[in-house]
């Protein structure tokens, strides 16, 4: 594998690709260090070394920005609000009949669509900056800190805080279209990747600290393991054969070939995780604007925020399990797939074309979804049951979103690596 690194950049074209895709991702760990106009940088390093943050839901979001969420720095929300406009957008399809025929469309829909997510991405920017803004105003972001984060408060500097925040979620978009057009992987998946593992390291050596080094040692091993078992299961794929008629068009014949579909065993990828983690946000979300005293909103306390209880973990596990059919029933229409393969031909041996074809694949989703549904959950499971046994919820990294992410984007980057690499006679990553 390292001589096909150093191959890869003895190639010239291939070696440009990677360094300007390195360097973009310099500049937007750069940005995540830079404190937004207003913020006193020294009161938030000092509320994060002594406090940390008492605010669980912004857990998920402070993942994706590597870190810059809780330091108010200009690229505190990250490539958060991309992903959620791309969801919403994506839903939307099921909804609104015009989304779906621009998705048919081919190319110029795509663009389209694609116009329309970076216009939400900005709205959302603007909302969640407000937001996150509000609770760093209020003390609530680090409810144990005596210091002010934003000692002046006055509306000429929440406003430029709110439009500087804006700006560099607009400035994280165009970072990664630039790595997606000019360099190596998908840009917006890239800079997930960047932020997720840039904790990893800070996250092992926390570990070592408190729980001791043989702790972190055992903890390194069981990612190990961990990372063994997701790629198994992100490369395992039930392949439906195809076969094509032949035909004669003139003098030539056409068709007599054989294919197959490939229907990945996890369809889903992380969405569901993500759904389900948003979706058990919002009762702790709603009990922070009520009496921190009435019996309903203690109940929440101690059930949904920690994450230790069970019945919020059997909650996260079946809403994950949910949500998996949910997405996959979404992204793939066997009924589209099967009038696709009637018109070009083509027949799955043993299943007549049509209905029985779209039938059939539903068949085989639904089965293979079960055991995409169950992993996922399990894998999202490990850094509650990490809390449970070594208490080192928020620093195992070896778990649920992130390793998901990270083992994901890692295997979808080197494959492109390496197909460049064959393109000119090379040998790849996998011998």
């Amino acid at each position: 594998m390292l001589s096909a690194f150093v191959r890869a950049f003895k190639t010239p074209d291939l070696r440009r690709k990677l360094l300007f895709t390195l360097a973009v991702m310099a500049v937007f760990r750069l940005g995540s260090f830079i404190p937004t106009p207003g913020v006193n940088y020294s009161n938030v390093q000092s509320c994060l070394t002594n406090a940390g943050s008492g605010n669980d839901l912004l857990g998920l979001v402070n993942l994706f920005s590597g870190g810059a969420l809780l330091q108010l720095s200009v690229f505190a929300l990250g490539i958060m609000p991309y992903i959620t406009a791309s969801i919403i957008v994506q839903l939307l399809r099921v909804v609104i009949p015009r989304f779906e025929a621009l998705h048919k469309e081919g190319q110029a829909g795509t663009a389209k669509l694609t116009q329309y997510t970076r216009y939400l991405t900005i709205g959302l920017a603007v909302l969640q900056s407000s937001t996150y803004v509000a609770v760093a105003r209020s003390g609530n972001l680090f409810p144990n800190c005596a210091v002010p984060i934003i000692p002046n408060d006055s509306l000429i500097t929440i406003v430029l805080m709110v439009m500087t925040m804006t700006a560099g979620t607009g400035l994280v978009m165009w970072l990664g279209e630039l790595i997606t057009e000019r360099g190596v992987g998908n840009g917006m998946s890239l800079l997930i990747f960047t932020s997720i593992a840039a904790g990893f390291p800070s996250s092992l050596w926390a570990i070592g600290k408190e729980q001791g080094w043989d702790v972190m040692a055992l903890v390194i091993a069981i990612g190990l393991v961990i990372m063994a078992m997701i790629v198994f299961v992100e490369q395992s794929q039930r392949r439906v054969p195809v076969q094509y008629a032949k035909r004669m068009v003139g003098r030539r014949q056409y068709g007599g070939t054989s294919t197959y579909i490939p229907l990945k065993v996890n369809m889903a990828g992380v969405i569901p995780v993500i759904f389900a983690s948003s979706l058990l946000y919002l009762p702790a979300l709603l009990a922070q604007f009520n009496d921190p005293q009435a019996g309903w909103v203690i109940w929440i306390q101690n059930t949904f925020v920690r994450g230790d209880h069970p019945l919020y973990i059997s909650a996260y596990f079946l809403l994950i399990v949910f949500f998996t059919y949910f997405y996959v029933a979404i992204t793939f229409n066997p009924d589209e797939v099967a009038d696709n393969i009637k018109r070009v031909g083509g027949f799955i041996p043993g299943i007549r074309a049509g209905r029985p074809t779209a039938e059939y694949l539903d068949y085989i989703l639904t089965r293979i979804t079960l055991p995409g549904s169950l992993y996922l959950g399990m894998v999202s499971l490990i850094p509650l049951i990490a809390l449970i046994l070594i208490n080192a919820n928020q620093n195992f990294p070896f778990g649920g979103t992130s390793i998901l992410i990270v083992v994901g984007v890692g295997l979808e980057t080197v494959k492109q690596i390496e197909s460049q690499l064959q393109q000119r006679h090379y040998e790849g990553f996998l011998r």
